[in-house]
């Protein structure tokens, strides 16, 4: 059994797709960067996406800045667990990196809307973990978006009115944080994600550690 594949507690487990959800601006980037500088072993999903690269963002870092034609071939080769049109850009998650850390037991982390979501059930339904992160109101929401300095006037109007098709599906996922404030909403999200990584089902090594304790007591 190699070393990356154990859990801290020395049991070989399966790796989980982390999954962070809200609409712009209530905070799921802030507490994406939060769990991996905080949280050992979880990688961030690294999107492939046809947008505009943003100043002081890196190629293959921050996203696999793709053109479109270049997405539509992966989609048809089957090459993404997920995909979705927002704002007029394409944007998904390679499959191949994804796959070969959960089976090395390092779980994986997704900053990723309700359709992506819905996608990696599909496709992946018992490794997936979902957390919809809410903004506490829709004031605190415009402000935060406006403080960004990211977008015109006329962008975050958008955002605004799609926020409330986003929140729609709030209950389609398996945990809700709101996010009053960003330490808070972090101890809580990093509560479910070490409370998941503890679940029976994905500690495949737990058969064997327990035979093994059970062959001592006999001896």
């Amino acid at each position: 059994m190699a070393a990356h594949d154990l859990g801290f507690d020395g049991v070989e487990r399966r790796g989980l797709m982390f999954v962070l959800s809200s609409p712009s601006g209530a905070g799921k980037t802030t507490l994406s960067r939060l769990l991996i500088e905080r949280m050992p072993g979880l990688r961030m999903s690294v999107s492939a996406t046809t947008r505009p690269k943003r100043p002081g963002e890196v190629q293959g870092r921050d996203y696999l800045f793709l053109d479109k034609a270049r997405f539509e071939a992966m989609v048809k080769r089957h090459e993404l667990l997920e995909w979705a049109v927002v704002f007029d850009n394409h944007y998904g998650t390679p499959r191949a990196p994804v796959e070969t850390a959960l089976a090395a037991g390092q779980d994986v982390l997704f900053d990723i809307d309700w359709q992506g979501t819905q996608q990696l059930r599909e496709k992946a339904r018992a490794d997936v973990v979902s957390v919809f992160i809410l903004p506490p109101s829709a004031a605190d929401l415009e402000r935060r978006l406006h403080s960004r300095a990211q977008d015109s006037d006329a962008v975050i109007r958008g955002r605004m009115s799609r926020a409330s098709h986003e929140m729609s599906h709030w209950a389609e996922y398996d945990y809700i944080v709101i996010n009053r404030d960003v330490d808070q909403a972090f101890t809580e999200v990093q509560s479910i994600l070490k409370a998941e990584r503890l679940k029976r089902e994905r500690r495949t090594g737990l058969t064997t550690f327990v035979r093994e304790l059970q062959r001592q007591l006999q001896t």
